[in-house]
């Protein structure tokens, strides 16, 4: 049997999962590591945390499922994308931690930039909006704020990556310095019509363009890792940003096919093909898949807190000890309490883009306890879905769009929580079979360009639904229920 090894570097942990020649994930390795929180709306990684988890449970899975690395076809990556890392090309050490995408440091820069007139130029070569999510301003930060670490810049002496090149470089031994086009569309730095770094922006952010890593195709070659690390070379061929490697994951191959994936927050992508569909909707623009120097585009809503709410019920409230108890909490809440919760920890994503606003409970009465709370948590992740999916349609109006959300990710797993979702947007939710779409997908681009796997029509007909979740909510009350959501958001916001 032949394997592929897929990294899946996230928010909160590291995975590695080895698929075999029929993509089902055989065996899979997992290791949590530590959240660094220096200030509010800091969110920083250790990098050498990033790299022992990974170099970690790779080495773990391998003993786990007693593989031979000769085995190994090729290594796919996907990572946690817009998160920052910086470090010396020379000795491999990071200047600062990596800033994590959550990161909120940036937004009175981003502001100023606004005010000075930048945001049409900026969306226009980029298609994002200029807010402290996205790369370029982290990377700015860094070198303005780390001693010494613009003037290693300037002299050549840094390189900058999301996680994905920082994982390349360590792989390679520090030969490879590399990102493929769906973590380059994630920097705000990178022109996604004309496919290269962008000088203008490069230049307004003051960031030499020297530190930029190599882009290539999502299926590319990317060097081999070090002999020592797994017991051989294996090249490695696949490489993309986690939520666009869920929408390859899910097969969501032609123009309208949509996709929900829930971690730690919640992303939806919708494929135009082709086409670059400017939004008018505060949605962002970017690229789905690059494949043999052409690029798919998509149009992109990012919701900051989704599981990441489930994370604060246990580790903030205490009112759980695992994530299995939210459902039986949301299902014993009292159905005559109105309780809203808007998970608004590091400010709102798309379509809102409020990074200064912070989270907000509306509703609470006397009788409010943890059953309240959790039903009000997991209706977050609907109502936040249901503003993206809005937006995405009047958006994407000329092109229609599929009937059926596509969903994954570890919350898609509470049945609870896909009923109100189907519910709240009015349409079926298909759950898959293989959940772990994220890593499926860059496990394809691996061993499809390794020449193991079949190609992109062949792929997509291994798609397995596993249940589909038809909306049974009354209309009076789905849109009841949905003006109290966008009440409490308009307050918040407000506020």
């Amino acid at each position: 049997m032949k394997y592929v090894l897929a990294i899946d570097q996230g928010t909160t942990s590291s995975r590695a999962i080895l698929f075999d020649e029929t993509l089902k994930p055989a065996f899979t390795a997992q290791e949590e590591f530590k959240q660094i929180f220096p200030q509010s709306g800091w969110v920083e990684h250790d990098p050498s945390d990033l790299w022992a988890t990974v170099a970690g449970t790779c080495r773990a899975v391998i003993e786990r499922g007693s593989v031979d690395a000769g085995d190994i076809v090729s290594i796919g990556i996907t990572n946690q994308r817009e998160t920052t890392v910086v470090w010396n090309r020379k000795t491999g050490k990071p200047v600062y931690n990596a800033i994590v995408w959550q990161d909120r440091r940036t937004a009175e820069y981003c502001k100023s930039l606004r005010d000075a007139g930048h945001a049409d130029m900026v969306a226009e070569r980029t298609g994002l909006l200029l807010d402290p999510y996205f790369s370029g301003t982290k990377l700015k930060w860094i070198l303005d704020n780390v001693e010494g670490a613009r003037d290693q810049a300037a002299r050549g002496e840094l390189l900058f990556g999301t996680v994905d090149s920082y994982i390349i470089w360590r792989l390679t031994g520090g030969q490879v310095h590399a990102t493929d086009a769906t973590n380059a569309a994630r920097t705000m730095l990178y022109d996604i019509r004309e496919g290269r770094w962008s000088e203008e922006i490069c230049a307004l952010f003051d960031i030499p363009m020297s530190l930029l890593p190599d882009v290539r195709d999502s299926a590319d070659d990317y060097g081999s890792c070090r002999s020592d690390l797994f017991g051989r070379p294996i090249p490695i061929c696949g490489v993309a940003g986690d939520q666009q490697a869920a929408t390859i994951g899910q097969a969501c191959f032609e123009p309208g096919m949509l996709k929900s994936t829930y971690g730690t927050g919640c992303f939806a992508l919708l494929n135009t093909g082709d086409q670059m569909v400017k939004s008018s909707n505060r949605l962002l623009t970017t690229i789905a898949y690059q494949l043999e120097g052409k690029p798919t585009y998509a149009l992109e809503g990012s919701i900051f807190i989704a599981g990441a709410v489930v994370q604060w019920l246990r580790d903030g409230l205490k009112i759980i000890r695992e994530a299995s108890e939210t459902q039986p909490l949301a299902e014993a809440a009292d159905p005559t309490q109105s309780v809203v919760l808007v998970p608004a920890f590091t400010g709102l994503g798309a379509p809102y883009w409020n990074p200064e606003c912070r989270g907000a409970v509306f509703g609470l009465t006397r009788n409010s306890g943890p059953e309240e709370m959790a039903r009000a948590a997991l209706e977050s992740v609907g109502y936040q879905t249901r503003d993206l999916l809005d937006a995405m349609h009047a958006d994407w109006q000329d092109g229609g769009a599929a009937p059926v959300l596509r969903v994954d990710g570890g919350m898609s797993a509470s049945n609870w929580a896909m009923q109100f979702l189907a519910d709240i947007i009015d349409a079926p939710v298909d759950r898959p079979k293989v959940l772990e779409t994220t890593a499926l997908g860059v496990a394809w681009l691996a061993g499809m360009k390794a020449g193991l796997l079949p190609g992109q029509a062949e792929f997509a007909k291994t798609w397995a639904l596993e249940r589909t979740f038809e909306p049974a909510m009354e209309e009076r009350v789905r849109q009841e229920k949905y003006a109290n959501w966008q009440r409490a958001v308009s307050a918040t916001l407000s506020y």
